[in-house]
């Protein structure tokens, strides 16, 4: 299996993120994901296989799927352009050509279920990123609305919950509402489809952009292992942490090698890299209902 770990095409510049490379065009951007994997903020010095065409294929399907206006013109590389068709031997299934927007500077999460740093804020408070809940809940249970729960987008560093409030601060209130209608709007969406597919879909997170229009696009990636919480339903159980198709399995190794998350990460061994790419490879599949071979 080859690892693709940068596109570095001879003479282009480009932006690295954590995980993609992102090439700019003037008004539109042409985005290649890379097989990188982070966690802790952290970018892992050992990639896994197939990672960029996996989580590409699966933004695909949503962006094709959901009722909603988004940053998509291309995905096929032959259609770019020039030079990128000479280099689509590289850059097939793992790249996207879009349109460059405005990115509005919130993360926006739809909360389903109560998990992750939900839960632990609900232990400590009783309320979710300020949001009352009923008492007693417990780990895993589904919450019973869906929550809005925005985040400020840090380049570096963990991103910070904020208050509704806030964000209409930040960026105006009719935005504000527009934004939280379209979050909840894609979650109910998503979670039907997944439910067919034997899927919960606990949480997630969005970003938008706006053209000079001030039209609202969905971009980045959509509902993809890296960006959201998916559950086997048939494993459900309320009361504990559940399984999960996400780097959660990297997490948790991570977690037993006593590395302070303060220095560089360790290498990954083989088993981890082969059990997460096995977990990708599955959610795409489940997803998209039909298995693809890279």
């Amino acid at each position: 299996m080859k690892r693709f770990l940068d596109s570095h095409l001879e003479g282009i510049p480009f932006r690295q993120g954590k995980v993609r490379d992102i090439y700019d065009l003037g008004d539109t951007l042409i985005i290649v994901a890379s097989d990188r994997i982070s966690a802790f903020d952290w970018v892992l010095p050992t990639p896994i296989p197939d990672k960029g065409k996996i989580l590409t294929q699966i933004s695909r399907f949503w962006f094709e799927f959901l009722q909603i206006d988004n940053h998509i013109i291309d995905f096929n590389v032959n259609n770019m352009p020039s030079p990128f068709p000479s280099y689509a031997d590289r850059l097939q299934d793992r790249t996207m050509w879009v349109k460059k927007t405005k990115v509005v500077p919130i993360e926006c999460v739809a909360r389903g279920y109560l998990s992750g740093s939900g839960w632990k804020d609900y232990l400590r408070s009783g309320k979710v990123c300020g949001l009352d809940l009923p008492a007693n809940l417990q780990e895993g249970e589904q919450l019973p609305n869906i929550l809005f729960t925005p985040a400020t987008k840090a380049e570096s560093g963990h991103d910070e919950n904020i208050a509704f409030e806030e964000m209409k601060h930040r960026v105006g209130s009719q935005l504000a509402d527009q934004l939280r209608e379209k979050t909840i709007s894609i979650y109910n969406q998503a979670s039907q489809h997944l439910q067919k597919c034997g899927i919960i879909l606990a949480d997630t997170k969005f970003e938008f952009g706006q053209l000079r229009t001030e039209k609202i696009l969905l971009i980045d990636e959509v509902l993809t292992p890296d960006s959201s919480r998916f559950w086997p339903a048939d494993r459900y159980q309320i009361g504990r942490a559940q399984p999960s198709y996400d780097k959660q399995f990297v997490r948790d190794w991570l977690e037993t090698t006593g590395w302070d998350k303060n220095s560089p990460p360790p290498e990954l061994p083989m088993e981890v890299v082969n059990k997460t790419r096995e977990k990708y490879l599955e959610i795409m599949n489940l997803i998209l209902g039909r298995s693809l071979n890279f």
